[in-house]
């Protein structure tokens, strides 16, 4: 009988301390410290143990069904009218019937283990709530910075529905940037991050949802097979700003994530509407001058105090270089007069002293679109302005004009053979 108790590791510990009992070696009362139990539980523990052996530490209800458990007879009748006539029932209802038509008291938590135990689904169970971990902050301003946009009826019924572009800082709550786009787009983002990189540094880090604007949809589609060896998807134009300025990309899983940017939206749709409101703004243009200012009252009173006072933001770039970062490129080849096309118009390359910039046949020129809407060229890491080239005007011939009009006589129209033609009975 011994042999068949398997014992748990409290049961054989107990056997361990009481065979020392046994021997001499340790006393009651020292059995009774290490084990945490009466003097009077020792002995018994121990005349059990020398009458039944193994068998006395094993406790007494062990194989046997509980007391309250649900009979198997009762678990298949609940399982049955879950799937008749009490089907589509919530938990809560189907517990209610089976209380008035069966006689069966359950709760609804345990009508739904058993139709779970069962396989059988319910349409009214819901998904419980993820877990999640509240992160602490940063220790450093600068370190990462949250980005997303909101839209909303930010001028009310003055002017039209506009997206809100925005990053706050992890560590100390600071709006870094704001700035108001007809749409969530690649324009409105780099503004923000120019507002930032302007009045306080290149942050670190970047967190942020997975727009197509921040990540290529085919990055997720990789295989880690593919990404161990090396294969990595083209960035997009926001993504290649980053990578120059040197801030790192982080991808956030959900909106708790970033949570911190999420409950600024909720803060500016009641305060930054209001004040939009007092100022009398209607239009796009008018609420992004209105911003610096409200950014600055805004830190001053909801901002708060960085575990580490040194700031972790890199130094911005001087002089017009950060201009031509932050902007939008788009890559063109030379052609044999040096001389580039972009969006259907030719440009040459002007330098500082107003002089032709010579290309070589397939250089590659950055044209680079910056936010005011002006253009420039970058080639060899020298900036240049555009000259537009224009284009000569095609001379129309007065048959080119009259086939055009419709105006073609008859006598230079093209011969056409007739049925009877000798040729097309040729054969």
């Amino acid at each position: 009988m011994t042999g068949d108790i398997f014992l748990r590791p409290k049961e054989a510990r107990r056997i361990h301390v009481l065979e020392q009992v046994a021997t001499g070696k340790l006393t009651a009362c020292e059995a009774a410290e290490l084990l945490g139990l009466s003097l009077r539980q020792i002995f018994r523990l121990k005349a059990g143990f020398a009458r039944e052996g193994l068998a006395a530490l094993a406790h007494k209800n062990r194989g046997r069904p509980p007391k309250h458990a649900v009979p198997q007879s009762v678990k298949e009748l609940v399982s049955m009218l879950a799937t008749g006539d009490y089907k589509g029932a919530s938990l809560v209802q189907m517990a209610e019937l089976l209380q008035k038509n069966n006689g069966l008291s359950l709760s609804p938590k345990t009508v739904g283990r058993i139709i779970k135990k069962a396989g059988i689904s319910n349409p009214h169970s819901h998904r419980s709530a993820k877990k999640r971990r509240t992160r602490t902050r940063k220790s450093q301003e600068g370190m990462m910075a949250q980005c997303d946009a909101s839209p909303f009826a930010w001028l009310e019924k003055r002017g039209p529905a506009l997206y809100l572009h925005g990053a706050i800082d992890d560590a100390t709550s600071k709006v870094l940037g704001l700035h108001f786009r007809p749409s969530e787009d690649t324009i409105g983002y780099l503004n923000m991050l120019h507002q930032m990189v302007t009045n306080f540094g290149i942050p670190q880090s970047l967190y942020s949802d997975r727009h197509t604007i921040f990540f290529s949809p085919k990055a997720d589609k990789l295989s880690v097979e593919e990404q161990l060896q090396g294969y990595k998807v083209p960035l997009t134009r926001f993504g290649k700003v980053l990578e120059e300025l040197g801030i790192n990309q982080i991808k956030a899983r959900s909106p708790q994530a970033k949570g911190r940017i999420e409950r600024l939206w909720g803060t500016l749709q009641s305060r930054l509407m209001v004040e939009l409101r007092l100022a009398a703004i209607s239009s796009m243009d008018e609420a992004n001058e209105f911003l610096p200012r409200f950014i600055d009252r805004y830190n001053g009173q909801f901002s708060v105090k960085a575990a580490d006072p040194t700031p972790a933001f890199i130094k911005k770039p001087t002089g017009n270089a950060i201009n031509n970062l932050i902007c939008l490129k788009d890559e063109r080849l030379a052609d044999r007069g040096s001389a580039v096309s972009f969006l259907g118009k030719q440009y040459q390359l002007l330098d500082t002293c107003s002089k032709t910039a010579l290309l070589r046949f397939q250089a590659k020129v950055a044209i680079l679109t910056h936010l005011d809407g002006s253009r420039s060229a970058l080639y060899e890491r020298k900036t240049y302005s555009l000259k537009e080239i224009p284009k000569p005007e095609k001379v129309r011939s007065e048959s080119t004009i009259a086939k055009n009009t419709g105006q073609i006589s008859k006598a230079r129209r093209a011969h056409k053979p007739g049925p009877d033609h000798p040729w097309i009975h040729r054969f």
